[in-house]
């Protein structure tokens, strides 16, 4: 019997966010599909603009596996997380741990398949870096949701995602952004309003 699907449905309880109020709760289930959904459309603007080619199928599915380690250690916030260089190397060997338990909890003859998705790392420097901007874009954007809603817990955050997203200095970012970040405000009813796009 393998556990290793029963582990990932188990993300859905998985709250991200723990050490903030968060009007709108947010679980590691949506997190990964959003990065995912996010890393894809960066690959894309990544091949229009570039004549480095990427894999979005690949990087997205890479966004998906991204916080794996997750389903097993939990989200641990970040201020805890990098507290100090020993806390961080301790949560980082438990998230090595627990990638090498879900990589091991497959079936054998699926193990080498999904190696590299779940360890990741064979992943290229672009690869990981647009997985990387995803991940920030969708913090950013939960950050902004938080605002709007009202929610003054996030301010110091999401100056701090934008920095991080602004000192990556990537032309992919800064074009998702002004294309798509907007929309992110809008209610139900006005993105259903024709407008011609």
């Amino acid at each position: 019997m393998s556990k290793f699907v029963a582990h990932l449905w188990k993300m859905k309880y998985i709250r991200r966010w723990g050490l903030m109020r968060n009007t709108e709760p947010e679980n590691l289930h949506e997190h990964s599909w959003q990065v995912a959904i996010v890393a894809h459309l960066l690959s894309t603007i990544h091949n229009d603009c570039s004549p480095e080619r990427v894999d979005p199928e690949r990087i997205a599915t890479l966004a998906l596996f991204h916080e794996l380690s997750e389903a097993i250690v939990g989200d641990v916030p970040t201020p805890i997380k990098y507290f100090n260089p020993q806390t961080a190397q301790a949560i980082h060997a438990l998230e090595a741990d627990a990638r090498s338990r879900l990589l091991r909890s497959l079936p054998a003859g699926y193990q080498s398949a999904y190696r590299d998705l779940i360890e990741q790392t064979n992943a290229g420097l672009l690869e990981t870096t647009l997985v990387k901007a995803a991940d920030r874009i969708c913090a950013y954007i939960k950050c902004r949701q938080e605002l709007k809603f009202g929610n003054r817990d996030f301010e110091l955050a999401e100056r701090a995602v934008r920095a991080r997203l602004e000192e990556m200095g990537l032309k992919e970012v800064d074009i998702f952004l002004s294309r798509f970040l907007d929309s992110m405000d809008l209610t139900i009813d006005e993105l259903n309003e024709t407008n011609g796009d």
